[in-house]
């Protein structure tokens, strides 16, 4: 169980963090392995990828997706690992069985020390699935257990825990699976966005903020776990690692804007926009 959030070795010789983000593709550029990338840019940390996926997704939803080959997910993540190194892993849209699976043994073998943020990409803004049933069972078979902080949504977290209930029932049955941490997001309540943090030890914690007017917010959760799997690299505590993501994501949402004709994505520059 990855309960740290220090840096790994080698990364006080670096100028940056590294972190690894292994997901699916969003040809759209809104969500997927184009929205972590974005993030981790924005917080300064250098960041990679293992591709699970491959997406035809638009504003107005996803038209197909096709899983890689399970040599080529494993290919990639071994060519970052074996060299380069990691201080943060953020794993997202996964798809099958196989995939979660095999990705859930290659995280861990990593050193304690490496945090790993698991956001279980259930399905894409619109209600598309972007998961199968026995991927399902494998998350929480095999994923949840290596992870230091899972970041399901509400319709997520009652799936994984195979019940309805609220975030703290939900999250006492997800933190048996074996995660340090939950973080259970609250956009899909009514009212201002509340989201709650569960700790393995009887920590809880919950971060705030107004919602926002407007519809542009496609690829909030990939951006949040992001900036969560960011700060955590770069050294931060579980309780700083969020509240910086929710002041992060809580502008990007802000900033969102129209792009295509359905839903637009958030804007992972909004605090450069003042000098661009």
């Amino acid at each position: 169980m990855n309960t740290a959030a220090t840096p790994a070795a080698g990364a006080s010789r670096l100028p940056t963090a590294r972190v690894l983000t292994i997901a699916g593709s969003d040809s759209g550029g809104g969500a997927g392995i184009q929205a972590d990338l974005k993030t981790m840019l924005a917080f300064g940390v250098h960041g990679m990828s293992a591709l699970t996926a491959v997406t035809a997704q638009n504003s107005v939803g996803v038209q197909g997706w096709w899983p890689l080959p399970d040599e080529a997910v494993r290919g990639q993540i071994r060519s970052v690992l074996d060299d380069i190194g990691v201080d943060a892993v953020k794993t997202g849209m996964l798809g099958t069985a196989g995939t979660t699976r095999l990705v859930a043994g290659l995280l861990a073998d990593l050193p304690d020390r490496v945090p790993i943020v698991v956001d279980p990409v259930c399905a894409s803004k619109h209600g598309d699935p972007l998961i199968d049933a026995a991927a399902i069972d494998a998350l929480r078979a095999h994923l949840l257990s290596v992870a230091t902080v899972i970041t399901p949504n509400l319709p997520e977290a009652a799936l994984l825990a195979d019940r309805d209930g609220n975030p703290a029932e939900l999250a006492s049955v997800l933190l048996g699976f074996g995660p340090s941490w939950v973080l259970i997001k609250g956009g899909h309540a009514v009212g201002d966005p509340i989201d709650h943090l569960f700790g393995a030890d009887g920590t809880t914690a919950e971060f705030s903020a107004a919602r926002s007017d407007n519809r542009h917010s496609h690829g909030t959760g990939c951006t949040l776990a992001s900036a969560i799997a960011s700060r955590l690299g770069l050294g931060d505590d579980m309780l700083s690692a969020v509240a910086a993501a929710k002041d992060y994501i809580t502008g990007a949402v802000a900033g969102g804007f129209p792009l295509g004709s359905g839903i637009g994505p958030t804007d992972h520059l909004w605090r450069l926009r003042r000098y661009l």
